[in-house]
């Protein structure tokens, strides 16, 4: 059985006289120990998603499950089987403890002082803050601030586990240690759904990428069809002097993307479909004369789809 079953969802708004479509007819199945990450710009529908699944909107139509259970019909057992992670530097007591923090939410949830005890601590060692659980929050760094809002999503033990922009605002050791995390329940079976603008996060933590635009899904695919669809690599050129004349070579599978060029400098981008002699000799062929400074290739990434489906117009 899928963990997330959602069929037909829709949300609308009023605003003024206006009516805001935020989903529109979206179907999603995420199953067993998946993590699925969740694209879209600004607007897309993103949050809006998560806080119907979550139960903290009703849907306009269409259903959603979490774990087998309605979220509208059964909200109390659906909560019981999800966790939301917003973040921020909100959400704590400030001059409580970490540990004080996490043991007031686990008995929040309903569980007993002596298993909520035990699961405190095992949910601060899991996100690798059982050295400062006895600190006051308010002497946290906001990667802290963070992960001890992960580790009260896992008090419940989930079956899905919810995140929106986990690593927003964090410094580079911050996120990467909110990572690792994530890794590893992904490892150990976790089913995640997660939203980040930071599209690394989800190359590095995804299996699946689902992309909402104006509300409706345009793409879901496991990461490697989407990082395998269309190129291999970026190639970008860079020269001084006059810009040579950009020129594409289809046959062998050289595609230009992009040229620019300013105070005696230019810079020409190309996609190549597959690395072989012949799309070699066709990028090399491309500018004979001119005269190139940097040569940097880059395997294509998942920015590098998202760039691309925003040129073709499949996401505004």
């Amino acid at each position: 059985m899928a963990v997330l079953e959602i069929t037909g969802l829709s949300r609308s708004f009023r605003s003024g006289r206006e009516i805001v479509h935020a989903l529109r007819n979206v179907d999603l199945q995420i199953e067993p120990g998946e993590t699925v990450g969740l694209l879209g710009v600004n607007g897309a529908g993103k949050t809006t998603l998560l806080k119907v699944v979550s139960t903290l909107l009703l849907p306009t139509s269409g259903t959603v499950r979490v774990d087998g259970v309605d979220v509208v019909r059964e909200t109390r057992e659906a909560r019981r089987r999800l966790a939301i992670v917003f973040g921020g530097e909100r959400g704590f007591y400030g001059r409580l403890s970490a540990r004080d923090n996490a043991r007031y939410f686990a008995i929040l949830g309903g569980l007993g002082r002596r298993q909520a005890a035990a699961r405190v601590e095992a949910a601060l060692e899991r996100v690798g803050l059982s050295a400062a659980a006895g600190r006051p929050v308010e002497t946290f760094s906001r990667g802290m601030k963070q992960r001890l809002h992960l580790a009260v999503g896992l008090l419940g033990t989930p079956k899905l586990l919810m995140l929106d922009e986990p690593t927003v605002g964090l410094d580079p050791l911050e996120a990467h240690r909110l990572r690792e995390s994530l890794a590893e329940l992904h490892e150990e079976g976790a089913t995640i759904l997660l939203t980040s603008h930071y599209l690394g996060d989800i190359e590095r933590l995804a299996d699946r990428v689902v992309i909402l635009d104006r509300g409706e899904i345009i793409r879901d695919a496991r990461l490697e069809e989407l990082l395998g669809a269309g190129a291999a690599a970026e190639v970008t050129l860079r020269g001084d002097g006059p810009a040579p004349r950009a020129r594409e070579n289809e046959i062998t599978g050289v595609r230009l993307v992009g040229e620019a060029a300013a105070d005696g400098r230019w810079t020409i981008t190309y996609e190549v479909s597959d690395w072989s002699p012949a799309s070699l000799r066709a990028l090399a062929a491309l500018w004979p004369d001119a005269s190139v400074v940097d040569v940097r290739v880059q395997p294509i990434s998942l920015e590098h789809v998202f760039a691309r489906l925003a040129r073709n117009g499949g996401i505004a």
